[in-house]
């Protein structure tokens, strides 16, 4: 089996995962998604204006543009409770909860290796 970036492929070689991968890092690479994903994870449901509270500097737009595509990708679930007036509420999936576990080992690494990055890009910044 393929090895990518030295995790074994345990499934195989498939081009859709590895598109679907691209794609995911693409999503997620957003400082928006990986936000929301971060408030979701910390706070379980939570209605729009909430979210947009906690994510600060994020527009309505930019926000419903976000949980839609989190949506159609299947890491939120939107609620819509037939009450006047609406009330729209968000949650992780459990496809969504185990992506933030995934990158869960990128917070860690960026922890274990703040001082060194640091170190290198003022090194590199000191070159001129």
């Amino acid at each position: 089996m393929p090895e990518k970036m030295g995790c074994d492929a345990d499934a195989g070689f498939d081009p859709r995962v590895e598109a679907l991968v691209t794609e995911l890092i693409g999503r997620v690479a957003d400082k928006w998604t990986l936000l929301v994903l971060e408030e979701l994870e910390d706070n379980g449901v939570l209605r729009f204006t909430g979210l947009a509270r906690l994510v600060p500097g994020i527009s309505q737009k930019m926000l419903t543009q976000t949980l839609r595509a989190m949506e159609r990708d299947g890491l939120v679930r939107r609620t819509v409770h037939p009450v006047i007036p609406p009330k729209v509420e968000y949650e992780l999936t459990d496809l969504g909860h185990s992506l933030g576990e995934a990158f869960c080992g990128v917070w860690h690494w960026a922890g274990e290796n703040l001082d060194r990055v640091e170190s290198a890009r003022k090194a590199f910044d000191d070159r001129g």
